[in-house]
């Protein structure tokens, strides 16, 4: 026997490995194309790995004050951190230092929009469900630490923009009651800015600190997916129980291969033709001066736009003073967000009743309450993020900074609110269709001539895959009943049954005639077979 191969079966005889990968190298993975969402993530992140690796060898954590001398002659001679200066010198002096540069930047920015997308596919699709709360808790508490870690990022080089937007984190901290000094103190090393002993330690965190928990963080989740298995649309065959698909190898990790090479070429390209982030252009950092129409990174503008449309509200409480204007929106509002997303799956489960195992997805449609609920928080989302740029879009458009301020106040409140009521009202119509075309089948473009001399169009029954995608059913099972209280008496057990059977309802009891439900294909516990015999 060959070495080599003496060597595998050694392995394999000490570590049972040929029966691990004939187990799982046939595990099947659906090939729709949301599944790829969380895959550009991935695969971004694995980017950003290897390009941040080569920035490490030349970028200079330091805030020791240099004269710069390198290639850029508009800032030759000019005092500047040695971290600004090493950024100076990586993009205009180390060969490939600017593409690596702007590649890591792209890369930041993508992962973090493939993570906000891929939340929003598992949300709207209810991949959340029982059994997979805890990679949900583990893909918000991603989304967080990325959007800390990108922050981080572009504020190493120490420039004009980076430093405003440090300027601004330090005052969100010096709003915290009581010990907001000295958190600040203790983050920047002293007085702001501190540069000396403040970007060695956001280097730190930035290189080793946020990307060890990140690929913990990842590394949990994409093992417990595997261990779970993925979920599916539904469609004809499918159930709960199964999972269809392309087995992992050979299909899955040629296409997942290949996959990455495509991230990796479009994330190159755009750092090619695409400039971002142009350090030069806004000068090393003083504390004096604001680069004219700083904007952060887009997952930062929905803070500075909360920050932005607060009103001037402070209180003196035992000689100390409250700065509701940057509590509220900059510290209050953030942990609630986050918070919200987080324990959504438990409110979900809780509000329904619903303690089934899932692996089939929702069609949006079909839960329109959810639905209406996501469209609600991205309206809330979005108005914050162009607030963010409302001294942008006065300049622009030649509006008056007083009417933008006020009219994201409004949008705050007001915007929410009629995305819900559209989005349900959309999703109940396209229940109604899908139950129309059900019943009375598609139209087939043959006309008829009916004996009284009119005309007709066929119906034809749909296609056995459409058919049964358009076989949803609404949980009836689910609906809580009102419940009759012998004493009339406000108890708190009455109040909590009460609140949380009109939430039931409101989730489940919209719209009775539609067909929707939004809790999936619910073949166990008999509830289809009882659903037969009732029709029958």
């Amino acid at each position: 026997m060959p070495a080599g191969w003496k060597l595998v079966y050694g392995v394999n005889d000490r570590l049972g490995s040929t029966t691990f990968l004939r187990t799982n190298l046939g595990k099947a993975f659906p090939k729709h194309w949301s599944f790829l969402l969380g895959e550009i993530a991935l695969y971004s992140f694995i980017v950003l790995i290897l390009t941040g690796v080569y920035l490490t060898l030349f970028f200079r954590p330091s805030g020791t004050t240099v004269l710069y001398d390198g290639s850029y002659t508009q800032l030759r001679g000019v005092k500047m951190s040695e971290a600004y200066a090493s950024t100076l010198n990586l993009s205009f002096d180390v060969r490939g230092g600017l593409l690596m540069r702007q590649i890591h930047h792209w890369a930041a920015n993508v992962f973090l929009a493939a993570i906000c997308v891929h939340l929003l596919r598992i949300f709207f699709t209810g991949a959340f469900r029982k059994p997979r709360e805890i990679n949900w808790l583990i893909g918000v508490t991603l989304f967080a630490l990325s959007v800390l870690e990108g922050f981080a990022g572009y504020s190493l080089p120490d420039d004009l923009l980076s430093g405003t937007g440090l300027r601004i984190a330090e005052g969100i901290v010096l709003s915290i009651p009581v010990i907001g000094t000295y958190l600040t103190l203790w983050m920047f090393g002293g007085q702001f800015p501190a540069s000396e002993s403040f970007i060695p330690r956001l280097f730190t965190v930035h290189i080793l600190l946020i990307p060890g928990i990140l690929l913990a963080l990842i590394t949990a989740h994409l093992m417990i997916l595997w261990h779970q298995t993925h979920t599916q649309w539904p469609g004809k065959g499918r159930r709960e129980q199964a999972v269809q698909g392309e087995p992992t190898f050979p299909s899955f990790m040629a296409q997942s291969g290949a996959y990455f090479l495509y991230t990796f070429g479009i994330l190159a390209g755009l750092a090619t033709f695409a400039q971002i982030n142009p350090v030069w252009l806004y000068g090393p950092y003083d504390p004096d001066e604001v680069s004219f129409g700083s904007q952060p990174d887009w997952y930062i503008a929905f803070l500075e736009g909360s920050l932005r449309i607060m009103g001037r509200i402070s209180t003196n409480v035992a000689g100390h003073t409250i700065s509701w204007n940057v509590l509220l929106p900059a510290v209050v509002l953030p942990m609630v967000f986050f918070g919200s997303i987080a324990l959504y799956p438990f409110f979900e489960r809780w509000a329904t009743g619903d303690e089934r195992i899932h692996h089939l997805l929702d069609r949006p449609r079909n839960a329109a309450t959810r639905t209406a609920i996501g469209a609600a928080v991205i309206a809330w989302y979005g108005n914050l993020w162009a607030a963010g740029g409302n001294d942008i879009l006065s300049n622009v458009f030649q509006i008056p900074l007083f009417w933008t301020t006020w009219f994201f106040r409004v949008g705050f409140f007001v915007f929410p609110v009629l995305a819900f009521i559209v989005a349900r009202r959309v999703c109940l119509s396209l229940q109604r269709r899908d139950l129309q075309k059900r019943e009375e089948g598609v139209e087939s473009g043959l006309i008829s001539l009916t004996p009284e001399g009119g005309y007709t169009e066929r119906h034809e029954r749909s296609a056995p895959e459409a058919a049964a995608i358009l076989q949803t059913r609404q949980p009836r099972e689910l609906v809580a009943a009102y419940p009759h209280h012998i004493i009339p008496l406000p108890t708190p057990g009455r109040v909590r049954t009460q609140v949380r059977t009109r939430t039931n309802r409101f989730y489940l009891n919209y719209q009775t005639e539609s067909h929707g439900g939004g809790q999936g294909d619910l073949k166990r516990n008999g509830a289809v077979e009882k659903e037969k015999k009732e029709t029958s």
